[in-house]
């Protein structure tokens, strides 16, 4: 897995080794774990997926965290992105609006002795108590960068957020450059994210 990330230019030495310490094999559902270690997304149940590894180290990398930085995580789905973000050595918040997943992340996450503070609400509203923050990575898809979460940046923070319709997305990295909110933005590849559900995302489906 880490020969493919280096492959594909993932080179930032601390994002994987980082992931060469964290089992992403304790993420995945057991019967699937036999694929645990290839470059795909996988289904965690409640229509969410752990997304592939090379779609985590790019988000990760794209931060330009140092060790112990505050960063905020929209959308902790299996806690997988959490644990990568916490032996990096960043302080982790992280938020999941189905509380279901959140619960059975924590299990996972405890039992490894990951530090993170976590709760289940609307992430695309943020986190205001924590403010500001270093970093704010979305595992999600929405159809705009969500305002909120600029707003709860530090000046020079970065939000790394996929934007674009519910089929496809483009990787915003959003750099915040003044007091005022002001921003700008450098995209990268085109990815496939599960819906960014929420105030400044999509609404919730009836079905």
């Amino acid at each position: 897995m880490l020969r493919l990330l280096s492959d594909r230019g993932i080179c930032d030495e601390r994002v994987l080794s980082a992931m060469l310490r964290v089992e992403r094999h304790l993420f995945v559902p057991i019967p699937l774990r036999n694929h645990s270690y290839d470059d795909a997304a996988l289904p965690i149940g409640e229509g969410q997926t752990i997304s592939q590894p090379f779609t985590v180290a790019i988000m990760t990398e794209a931060l330009h965290l140092k060790e112990g930085d505050k960063v905020l995580e929209i959308g902790t789905g299996s806690g997988y992105q959490t644990a990568v973000l916490a032996a990096m050595g960043m302080r982790v918040f992280t938020i999941e609006r189905i509380p279901s997943l959140l619960r059975s992340a924590k299990q996972v996450l405890d039992g490894m002795n990951v530090r993170y503070v976590s709760k289940s609400s609307d992430g695309t509203i943020g986190w205001r108590e924590f403010a500001p923050f270093d970093g704010i990575v979305v595992t999600a898809g929405g159809p705009e960068i969500p305002k909120s979460l600029v707003e709860q940046l530090r000046v020079g923070g970065r939000l790394v957020v996929p934007v674009g319709s519910l089929d496809f997305q483009q990787l915003k990295i959003v750099t915040k450059t003044s007091e005022n909110n002001d921003y700008a933005v450098e995209d990268k590849s085109d990815f496939k994210f599960v819906p960014l559900i929420g105030r400044d995302g999509w609404p919730e489906s009836d079905g």
